[in-house]
């Protein structure tokens, strides 16, 4: 059965290196994955592309980048991680407000 987790990290290249510490071995696959070690893991990736971006948009702006292109795709990159990160907390406040509008 394939992760979902994986699946989402496909969607931006920036997260797949960032989210895999959520497994750290072949060994780990039988044990679930902990969702607060996940959604973290998620944060923590996205900020760290945010953070890269800035970096490389202060580097272009003091004139030390050689490269525009380099520039924007990071800018892209984060903005879409963020986006993805908005879309995934909309969903999981709308999952618990469900939830919580069910009859006990």
């Amino acid at each position: 059965m394939s992760n979902p987790v994986d699946s989402v990290s496909r969607l931006v290249p920036g997260l797949q290196s960032n989210i895999s510490g959520a497994k750290t071995s072949a060994n780990d696959e039988d044990k679930e994955a902990n969702f607060s070690e996940v959604f973290g893991n998620l944060l923590n990736s996205v900020n760290s592309l945010q953070m890269d971006s800035a970096r490389a948009q202060e580097l272009l702006a003091s004139g030390d980048a050689a490269d525009l292109h380099q520039v924007m795709i990071a800018a892209e990159e984060a903005g879409i991680a963020m986006d993805l990160l908005l879309e995934i907390r909309n969903k999981l406040v709308d999952a618990y407000q469900t939830i919580m509008r069910m009859p006990m």
